[in-house]
């Protein structure tokens, strides 16, 4: 029985994991292209245990599945804006997340991580229902090869959504995600990474994500959902 746990590193909220970085762990476990949908917040130290249901692998703590792939695909993405690398610059100095953040130490978006440590990717709007940031890939995140790991580029490919579809920075949960890695940022690329909002319906918000490398190339991409929690 094969099993993993998820270091404390690499939270979203401060109790759990970030939600990108877990798709990623899971998708890295399929043979084909696969959505991950996470069904609670995946548990931070925590045994869990991975298996495959009709061939597709999905975690569970205990009796609770916590993730679940399926075949899936991210399909056609039309990115609304390609801003240049010195206006993501700017854009992510203009982070609401500076100012309020429900997860300030999230491995990805969190203004209270430094680099080395964590992702550090800011995104700040660029129009409406854009946002960008830059992003130079730590050598932390080298697989070995002088390229991020995947579980990485998943995790990079999520919080820039969240941005998107919630720009006031409100509390959202990932509902799941699709990515397509059409080759991984190297360590020390000058990248920017854009997100953009698709479509809502009532609590349930569509946004897409893309990293674009230093010659303009289209490295990743993904589409999310993303599911704004009910009043209490």
């Amino acid at each position: 029985m094969k099993t993993l746990s998820i270091a404390r590193r690499f939270c979203g909220p401060s109790a759990s994991a970030n939600g990108g970085y877990v798709c990623g762990l899971v998708a890295a476990l399929a043979r084909e292209s696969v959505t991950v949908r996470l069904l609670q917040p995946p548990p931070l130290e925590t045994e869990l245990v991975i298996e495959y249901a009709n061939g597709v692998p999905r975690v569970r703590r205990g009796a609770d599945v916590v993730a679940q792939a399926r075949p899936g695909a991210v399909g056609e993405l039309v990115i609304p804006a390609r801003p240049r690398h010195d206006q993501a610059v700017a854009a992510s100095r203009h982070y609401a997340g500076f100012v309020t953040h429900p997860a300030p130490r999230c491995f990805v978006c969190g203004p209270e991580r430094t680099p080395g440590d964590a992702l550090c990717i800011f995104p700040g709007v660029v129009e409406p229902g854009v946002v960008a940031a830059p992003w130079v890939p730590h050598a932390s995140l080298d697989a070995g090869d002088g390229a991020v790991r995947p579980e990485f580029m998943w995790a990079a490919l999520d919080c820039p959504g969240y941005v998107a579809v919630a720009p006031d920075m409100r509390s959202m949960l990932l509902g799941e995600l699709t990515a397509d890695i059409r080759r991984r940022a190297s360590i020390g690329e000058t990248c920017t990474i854009v997100g953009w909002r698709i479509a809502a319906s009532g609590r349930k918000y569509e946004a897409g994500t893309a990293v674009i490398g230093a010659d303009g190339e289209t490295l990743a991409a993904a589409r999310a959902i993303w599911i704004e929690p009910r009043a209490s």
